[in-house]
């Protein structure tokens, strides 16, 4: 099938994505509320993990398109590139601080 440019996906659709590809549990322990993302790719230094507006957990950061250099060739890109931010609100007996 040959595509149009028109088929191809707006960087607002990569960007909305990579938001829903990021995949996120969370479990609750009688310690801690415990989050894993699913984060390939990234190092611990790209992704930002803040607490905002008092409860509300933020986990960002931004997954880079690799660039080919001289010589190379891509033939496939499926990997979702784009910045990604998930946020979650804590419940009132999580104490943040700690």
């Amino acid at each position: 099938r040959h595509f149009r440019s028109s088929d191809r996906p707006s960087s607002y659709a990569r960007d909305v994505a990579a938001v829903a590809n990021t995949q996120v549990d969370w479990k609750e322990t009688p310690e801690a509320h415990i989050f894993k993302a699913n984060l390939p790719g990234l190092s611990k230094d790209e992704v930002k993990v803040q607490i905002e507006e008092g409860r509300v957990l933020q986990i960002s950061g931004e997954r880079r398109k690799e660039d080919a250099t001289q010589g190379e060739k891509w033939h496939r890109v499926e990997r979702v590139h784009g910045s990604f931010l998930r946020s979650f609100r804590l419940p009132e007996n999580v104490k943040v601080e700690e």
